[in-house]
């Protein structure tokens, strides 16, 4: 009997966190997910990008850029940046090699995947790096989407929006079953640096053959990173804000 599973998993912000990414990416076997996505933010913040680079690349699935893989492949300017985030730029654009860089600087800002859309920020600018927070922000999104779901990251907030012929409503989520009539743009938090105050890894799995979306929070060793960003020698704020999910 043929297999007609069709689980894709929609990975986002793994910012350089190969702790979070292993046990994410375990808790996907055991889901059964068949398939993978990557929706940006491979690196920046976190002390492994290149290994987490390298795990997404051999996953051979469909990547968009996020404004971290943009910003530490290029030489731009970090004036006006917060200086937490401009520091670990700068070290991220050391540890990559030229062929790395090249490789995040060829992808997209926006694909359509199946029967679905992936963006790291909004679809009205992509490359703008704005962030969806409201429904004001989510409309405009919805403007520009052309698929009934649409996958987004680069809050590292898990929040799904609606858009019905009642109005558009938007709030957190843990299981959604996709409606005929309805459009839904929603992000999957972070893998590795959530900011919902819940410290654990997250990530969504879509089951395009009963049309569910289901939210997943997985554990990881937080002191292991840790350790890690302070040998590394990048801001201790990183490290912290690991532990309270912010």
């Amino acid at each position: 009997m043929a297999n007609t599973a069709l689980r894709y998993a929609i990975l986002s912000d793994i910012h350089g966190n190969l702790e979070g990414l292993d046990v994410v990416l375990k808790d996907t076997r055991e889901q059964k997910c068949t398939h993978y996505v990557c929706l940006g933010d491979i690196v920046g913040y976190g002390p492994n990008p290149k290994e987490c680079l390298d795990t997404i690349r051999r996953l051979e699935c469909p990547v968009i850029m996020g404004n971290h893989d943009e910003y530490c492949t290029s030489e731009i300017e970090l004036t006006g940046f917060n200086p937490m985030a401009a520091e670990a730029i700068r070290w991220t654009r050391t540890q990559l090699s030229a062929e790395e860089k090249a490789w995040l600087r060829d992808l997209k800002y926006v694909r359509h995947v199946e029967s679905f859309t992936i963006v790291h920020a909004t679809l009205d600018l992509p490359e703008k790096w704005a962030y969806v927070f409201d429904r004001l922000a989510a409309q405009a999104s919805f403007n520009y989407q052309h698929t009934p779901v649409c996958f987004n990251g680069h809050t590292h907030v898990p929040v799904a929006f609606v858009r019905g012929p009642t109005g558009l409503q938007g709030g957190l989520y843990s299981k959604i079953k996709i409606e005929v009539g309805r459009k839904y743009f929603i992000n999957v938090g972070s893998v590795g640096q959530p900011r919902d105050r819940n410290p654990k890894s997250s990530y969504a799995v879509f089951d395009l053959i009963s049309n569910v979306i289901e939210l997943r929070r997985v554990d990881y060793d937080i002191g292991v990173t840790q350790k890690k960003i302070r040998a590394a020698g990048l801001p201790e704020s990183l490290a912290e804000r690991l532990a309270h999910g912010r």
